[in-house]
């Protein structure tokens, strides 16, 4: 059973917000700010589903973005407000715009002009980076950080729900090593039930199977978290700290980076 969750994010730029894992960060939302983009219809967004429409107002312009970004970054300069990240997220997949690669570089400029010790950041579900255009500007990004939320097919159809039935865990995982050393993976742990069929990537063979993905890909690190905001599955369970920390202790033991 779900809910009716909608879109978080009613404008270009928004924020800033405290992350724990980013720290003072600025969100530039590409996407509708009355409606959800996205290729995927995760049962834990954040944004609501999929089936609360695409809105009116259409993607932010280039322009947009410049003038509402320079607007926002001069008077934080201005105020002697401190900011540690830019970061790409909101209503959708960010690398969906089509200008996505020119936004990147408007971002950057603007960064280092009001804000040079910042970093940029892009959340991105993975599914765009078959894109040599969208995988060159992820490449220009401080942290590129890339979702996989499990390595076996079944359970990543049912957490993330892939509008593009052509999406496959072994595409992305292949796909995924192009940024050996630079991408750093993000993966939501979570256990519950949608749709009548129960959610677990927490077992034994779906930490086994990540950490095989993991290897392969050889990011320069790991993300792991779970369940922090309202969900549009109402029968999800978060997974607590302690539990997060032993599966972080399993990935670090067959050599990988990981960050809890």
């Amino acid at each position: 059973m779900g809910k009716d969750q909608t879109v978080l994010f009613h404008s270009t730029v928004f924020g800033p917000i405290h992350s724990r894992r980013l720290g003072t960060s600025l969100g530039i939302n590409l996407l509708p700010d009355d409606g959800k983009v996205c290729t995927f219809d995760c049962v834990y967004c954040e944004a609501g589903y999929n089936a609360q429409g695409t809105g009116t107002t259409g993607l932010p312009t280039t322009e947009r973005v410049r003038h509402d970004l320079d607007e926002k970054l001069r008077g934080m300069k201005e105020r002697g407000e401190t900011l540690d990240v830019i970061t790409f997220s909101g209503n959708g997949e960010p690398t969906l715009h089509p200008q996505f690669e020119e936004v990147v570089d408007i971002v950057n400029t603007l960064r280092d002009r009001y804000f040079p010790s910042a970093k940029t950041s892009v959340l991105t579900n993975s599914t765009r980076i078959f894109d040599p255009k969208v995988a060159a500007a992820l490449r220009l990004v401080d942290n590129n950080i890339l979702k996989l939320d499990s390595a076996i097919e079944p359970t990543m159809r049912l957490i993330d729900n892939p509008v593009q039935k052509e999406f496959t865990v072994d595409r992305l995982v292949e796909a995924l090593r192009q940024f050996e050393g630079q991408g750093i993976i993000q993966t939501m742990f979570l256990r519950g039930e949608h749709n009548g069929r129960r959610i677990d990537n927490t077992t034994d063979a779906e930490i086994e199977a990540l950490i095989d993905a993991y290897r392969r890909i050889r990011p320069k690190e790991v993300m792991i978290y779970s369940l922090d905001r309202s969900t549009p599955e109402e029968r999800l369970e978060k997974v607590e700290r302690p539990e997060l920390e032993a599966i972080a202790a399993r990935i670090r033991a067959a050599g990988i980076a990981v960050q809890v």
